[in-house]
C-alpha cells in the first residue's frame, strides 16, 4: 500500500470502527489493571511454594509463546470457521493500517487498531487460563494452577505492552527502551504484505519463530518474495 492508500484505510477505520466515546487511555488501563490485578490476586493465593513448584514459571511462558505463535500463523493470518473475526481485524484491519512505513499510530484514538479488545481477556481468561490452570491445580498442586494461571495472564499483558510499545513514534522514550528497538525491528518486518504469512509470528520474543524456522533475518542480496517462496 502506498503512503495515500494507508491514509485512506486509517481515515475509513477510525469512521467505521471508533466509537465516539472511545478513550484509547481507558482502553490502556482497563487491560493494564485487570490483568495486573489477576496476577495479584493469582499470586495472593500462593502458599509455601516448593522449589520445583517454580518451574511452572518458565514452562508457561515457553508454552505461552508457542501458543502466540501458533495463533498468530493460524487465524491471525488464515480464515478458520468460527474464528473469520480474529481473521478480519488482525489482517484485513492492523496491517492496513500499520505498514513497514507507517508503524506508528497517530493519537490516543488509534490505540484501537493495537489493543485486542475488552472482551477478549474474558475469551483469554476463560478460554486458555482457566481451562488449564483448573486441571493443573487437581492434578498435581495447587500452587502450580495460580503460578499458571499468573504467568500466563502476565504473558498476555506482556504481548500487549510490547505490541504496543511497536507502534509507538520511533523517537518517543518508549521505542528507546532496552531491546525494543530490536524486537519492533522483527515486528516491522513482519508488516510487510510479502512476508506477513510466513514469517515473524511471535511478538513478544522471537524463540517459536528460532525453534521452527519462520524467524526472518533478511541477507544481503535476497528479495523478500524468493525468501517467501522458501
Amino acid at each position: 500500500m502506498n503512503p495515500n492508500q494507508v491514509s485512506e484505510f486509517r481515515d475509513d477505520y477510525r469512521r467505521r470502527h471508533i466509537g465516539r466515546r472511545y478513550s484509547g487511555i481507558a482502553h490502556f488501563c482497563f487491560t493494564s489493571l485487570a490483568c495486573l490485578g489477576a496476577v495479584m490476586f493469582c499470586a495472593s493465593r500462593l502458599h509455601g511454594v516448593q522449589w520445583w513448584e517454580w518451574l511452572t514459571v518458565p514452562v508457561t511462558f515457553l508454552f505461552a509463546n508457542l501458543v502466540e505463535h501458533a495463533g498468530h500463523r493460524g487465524p491471525m493470518h488464515h480464515p478458520r470457521k468460527g474464528l473469520g473475526l480474529i481473521f478480519e481485524r488482525h489482517t484485513r484491519q492492523h496491517h492496513r493500517f500499520f505498514t513497514p512505513q507507517r508503524m506508528e499510530f497517530e493519537g490516543v484514538r488509534d490505540f484501537k487498531a493495537v489493543l485486542f479488545p475488552p472482551v477478549l481477556l474474558l475469551f483469554f481468561f476463560g478460554c486458555f487460563a482457566l481451562p488449564v490452570g483448573v486441571p493443573l491445580a487437581l492434578l498435581t498442586t495447587a500452587n502450580i494452577g495460580w503460578l499458571f494461571a499468573a504467568t500466563s495472564i502476565g504473558y498476555f499483558l506482556n504481548y500487549e505492552w510490547l505490541h504496543f510499545s511497536y507502534h509507538t513514534p520511533e523517537d518517543s522514550w518508549i521505542a528507546r527502551l532496552p531491546g525494543v528497538a530490536r524486537l519492533r525491528r522483527h515486528h516491522t518486518l513482519h508488516h510487510d504484505h510479502e512476508l506477513m504469512s510466513h514469517y515473524n509470528f511471535n511478538i513478544t520474543y522471537p524463540i517459536t519463530d528460532w525453534l521452527l524456522g519462520t524467524l526472518y533475518r533478511p541477507q544481503a542480496g535476497e528479495s523478500k518474495a524468493a525468501a517467501a517462496d522458501m
